[in-house]
């Protein structure tokens, strides 16, 4: 039976990765909480996983500052809605369907909202440069 559940966690962390690596090229796809999902479940299945994890690019770009400060750097808030926007305004503009278009604009304005108004915002004085 634990074997079982460390094989379970192990896939689950495998498969939330990769979507997680998605997510940071295709706007639709969140990166952040994946990655999360896999640092949760490779914390519970192996010590290894979890130390490859933690020195993967994608993590310390999108999880490791949020989880030391609970906080994103205003410049960092800037590059992630800057890439969305280029992603999204792509698809928006290419996209024939009105109402197709309509849901990326709602989504571009709730991904803007909850990024300046849920997630707070690191003061100038502590960001890394």
């Amino acid at each position: 039976m634990k074997r079982l559940k460390k094989i379970l966690l192990v896939s689950i962390g495998l498969i939330s990765f990769i979507l997680g690596a998605i997510g940071s090229v295709l706007p639709l796809l969140p990166t952040t909480p994946f990655l999360l999902l896999s640092a949760f479940c490779f914390i519970r299945s192996s010590e290894a996983f979890h130390r490859w994890l933690k020195t993967t690019r994608l993590y310390q770009r999108y999880v490791a500052e949020y989880l030391e400060t609970r906080s994103i750097s205003m410049r960092n808030k800037l590059n992630i809605l800057l890439s969305v926007y280029i992603m999204v305004g792509i698809s928006i503009y290419f996209t024939p369907l009105p109402l197709i278009r309509l849901m990326l604009v709602f989504m571009l304005v709730t991904q803007t909202i909850v990024l300046f108004f849920f997630i707070p915002t690191r003061p100038v004085e502590k960001e890394k440069e």
